[in-house]
Order: C-alpha cells, then sequence, then structure tokens
C-alpha cells in the first residue's frame, strides 16, 4: 500500500479546485477545505516538483536522508520518506543516541508504506517528540510520523493535509471492507499511538474522504480533536 506523496506546488497540477467538505468525528463535525489535484506521473511514482513550505532550512551537522540533525538531541525532517529510510534513521539513531526531538518542517509523505509506519514506531518506542512549527507542514504518511511522537506539538500556523492510501493495483481504503487487513493496518496503528477505538476509527474514515489524488487540509486544531497535543 501506498499512502502517497502530497505537494501543493502549482507545477504539478494540470487542473485543481476547492471546496470545502464537512466531516464528522468522534465528538464534533469540523469544516475543512479539500484539494482536489491532477498529478503527473511517471511509471508508478508520482512526479513533483519541490514542496512550497514557507519555512527555512536549519544549517544542518548531519544529514541522514530526509533527516537533518541540526544539534545532538534534535533533528529537522525535510523531504519524503522512502524504502531506504528506516535504515537511514537507525543509522542516525546510532550516531546521536540523545536525540529527543524532531522538527517536521516539510513532509510531503511516503513512497513506502512499511518504511513509514517502522520510523513512526522507532519514534513512539524511543519517547521522541515531535514538533511542527509554525510554516511547517506535514502531508499524506507525514501525519503518521507526527501522531507517533511521545509528546505532539504543533503551532497553530502548523498545517497537516491527508487523503487516502492506494495500493499497487489502484485500489484505496473505500474498495476494501471495513475489517479488512489492509484498513485494520492503519486503525491498529492509531490505537497504538493512543487514539481509543471510536476515535481511531472516526480519524481512519476521515482521511479516506478525500480520495488518493486529493487532499484534505487540516490545522492543529483539527488534529487536536482525536489526539493530546503538548
Amino acid at each position: 500500500m501506498k499512502r502517497g506523496i502530497i505537494q501543493f506546488c502549482a507545477c504539478v497540477l494540470i487542473a485543481g479546485n476547492l471546496h470545502s467538505a464537512a466531516i464528522a468525528n468522534a465528538d464534533t463535525v469540523v469544516t475543512v477545505e479539500i484539494v482536489t489535484e491532477k498529478w503527473i506521473e511517471e511509471g508508478d511514482s508520482p512526479e513533483f516538483s519541490d514542496s512550497d513550505a514557507t519555512i527555512d532550512a536549519p544549517q544542518a551537522i548531519a544529514q541522514y536522508g530526509p533527516f537533518k540533525v541540526v544539534a545532538h538531541d534534535r533533528v529537522a525532517l525535510i523531504g519524503s520518506i522512502e524504502t531506504e529510510t528506516p535504515r537511514q534513521f537507525k543509522a542516525m539513531l546510532a550516531d546521536f543516541p540523545a536525540i529527543k526531538q524532531i522538527d517536521i518542517l516539510d513532509c510531503p509523505g511516503t513512497g513506502d508504506d512499511a518504511a513509514n509506519f517502522a520510523i513512526a514506531r522507532i519514534i513512539r518506542r524511543r519517547a521522541i517528540t515531535t514538533n511542527i512549527p509554525d510554516g511547517g507542514s506535514a502531508r499524506s504518511g507525514g501525519v503518521e510520523l507526527f501522531l507517533a511522537g511521545a509528546k505532539r506539538r504543533a503551532t497553530p500556523g502548523a498545517e497537516f493535509a491527508v487523503h487516502s492510501w492506494r495500493d499497487d493495483e489502484g485500489r484505496e481504503a473505500k474498495d476494501y471492507a471495513s475489517n479488512a487487513p489492509e484498513n485494520l493496518e492503519y486503525i491498529n496503528f492509531y490505537k497504538e499511538i493512543g487514539m481509543d477505538d471510536n476515535k481511531a476509527k472516526a480519524f481512519y474514515a476521515m482521511t479516506n474522504s478525500a480520495p488518493h489524488d486529493s487532499a484534505l487540509i487540516l490545522k492543529t486544531a483539527d488534529i487536536a480533536r482525536y489526539v493530546q497535543l503538548d
């Protein structure tokens, strides 16, 4: 399964529109925006230009794939999570075992959900804090990385985007039974990181309300309806 990579650059849009959707969760109804995009694809993977994130990249003392070490206990995430990223992440933690916080500056998502979940579970196991500062953006699989934090911090200016996953045969979450292993994998992960059963199912349903080729845009207050933020 592929959660996908979401970018918001005009140069990768052939056509697009913006509309609102009322999304219900366990406690309330949230009005959010859906950006509908048509992606330019080459082979199996979407081809994107650089993100238009407005946050400046910090000076790194070391870099491991999309992770830039900015202090002995802090790392910045700029880029997508791919198949080789767990190996790079483990190497970083071996070299910098005191890392306690990941600042998610611009994560467009993942091309490999298994790799993304592997990193998310390491973040949780190591009790690492996840943080999104003003102008920072966690999209698609990047949202799971943020949720994995033992503590989660996000400013009101942080941005989140979610959508349905799509497998190699073009099927999305809605094409499987609600209790299919492909869907339960995500619900069980959300329960692992602290959501109760109702919120895990509601959050997952909300993410899948946007098709794979779209993006449901959320703010920090929307995420806070499902998990505790510090």
